[in-house]
């Protein structure tokens, strides 16, 4: 227990030293292929190799290590996370993961499976920097195409411009596909809420990734001026936004299992004395059942159209993201619980409400899911942590889960 203890303090450790690769002082904000990731490659690439991995990095900018198996044609499994971070950050979102995989590495002491891993740090995953995620493990499963290619962020920097510039080809993307037969992905992750917390668990095995729906709602009225206009003359566009999030909380709490946001809100012109002409909204909806959550984005677009009739508002929508809901492979996930049994942890199964490399790895090969514990279900936020014991306990389950699919498919 002590050698999984000492390694879990070395994966926390190395988060934290990874955190310092950062585009704002004092903060982690890591976007996809910014200048600091270059220093997150050579740090990270070289752990992997001091663990006995070849390193390169594919053409969509993701880190790849492999160690080898006796039998270099046997398929592989595939262990990761990403590596790049929302505004403002903790230090372990996504990069746990790929941490630990390379602790599980190490762990192994030199010795060989029947079955190559490879780990990968996915490149881009938050959807930060060209507002479309999961860059990444798009490219594993040979799911970017041109439109992706020629997005272009806040700078006007294409996609392609930005792999460019980090010495990438982005002719070349296609090479980044998974090649050949592969055993399964397995990604480690920190819950990124509270409920593991809440029953004082270490570990939780996913079963399902939630469904997404993420669009714009764009109320316009009438910018006029706040002193001299009556109320009642007033088409006040941000009246009519503030009266709908009222009533996408109400969804969200009144639907088992749905969770609706609005995260964003901007308004035009935004001065004190002027009433709001122009208010944009963005809302986030999940549900583990598809047919749930479109009937909810249905109805508060429904809703949204009620309001601005009744303040003689126009609304208007745009889909940014409708991602399926997706289930972890039966097979894989049951090797998880075994493994986490046999290395003496409850096994609790859980539903990510957040998305995930895994959500479109699992497009091409089966995938699967471990949760740790969030203290104060924090994440996403510069005091996001792990306890060093939960570390140990995952680093546990993935070497027994090693085992397990030795014994499978050696």
């Amino acid at each position: 227990m002590e050698q999984l203890l000492s390694q879990a303090r070395t994966v926390i450790d190395r988060c934290r030293s990874l955190a310092a690769c950062t585009e704002e002082d004092g903060f982690t904000t890591r976007t996809f292929l910014s200048a600091p990731m270059r220093e997150v490659h050579a740090r990270l690439g070289s752990w992997m190799e001091q663990v006995g991995m070849t390193v390169s990095i594919d053409a969509a900018g993701n880190l790849r290590g492999c160690y080898c198996a006796a039998d270099a044609r046997a398929a592989r499994l595939f262990l990761g996370s990403h590596l790049d971070t929302v505004p403002r950050a903790g230090a372990f979102d996504g990069v746990l993961g790929v941490m630990l995989a390379v602790a599980l590495v190490d762990l192994l002491g030199g010795r060989r499976l029947k079955f190559p891993i490879e780990v990968i740090g996915f490149s881009e995953e938050e959807g930060v920097r060209f507002g479309v995620p999961y860059i990444g493990s798009r490219a594993l499963v040979g799911a970017v195409d041109r439109e992706l290619l020629e997005r272009r962020d806040v700078n006007g920097l294409r996609v392609t411009d930005v792999l460019e510039a980090f010495g990438l080809d982005p002719s070349r993307i296609g090479e980044a596909q998974l090649a050949g037969n592969a055993i399964g992905y397995l990604e480690f992750h920190i819950e990124q809420g509270p409920v593991l917390e809440y029953l004082d668990l270490p570990l939780g095995v996913v079963d399902t990734i939630v469904g997404q729906s993420r669009l714009d709602i764009v109320f316009d009225g009438s910018a006029n001026h706040a002193g001299t206009t009556p109320m009642h003359l007033r088409r006040d566009a941000l009246a009519g936004a503030a009266e709908w999030i009222g009533v996408v909380e109400g969804k969200g709490r009144e639907v088992s299992g749905l969770v609706a946001t609005v995260g964003c809100l901007d308004v035009e012109p935004g001065a004190d004395n002027v009433i709001v002409g122009r208010a944009r909204a963005s809302l986030d909806v999940r549900h583990a059942d598809d047919a749930i959550r479109r009937e909810a984005v249905s109805s508060l677009l429904g809703c949204a159209d009620q309001i601005a009739a009744r303040r003689g508002l126009s609304v208007s929508s745009r889909k940014r993201l409708d991602q399926n809901a997706v289930a972890m492979d039966p097979s894989l996930t049951n090797t998880l619980e075994q493994a986490a049994a046999r290395a003496g942890y409850p096994v609790h199964r859980i539903t990510s409400g957040a998305g995930h490399d895994a959500m479109i790895v699992a497009r091409r090969i089966p995938a699967a899911m471990l949760f740790l514990r969030s203290p104060g279900g924090i994440s996403h936020h510069p005091d996001e942590s792990v306890r060093t014991d939960d570390v140990a306990a995952a680093l546990a389950t993935g070497l027994r889960f090693l085992e397990e699919m030795e014994v499978l498919y050696g």
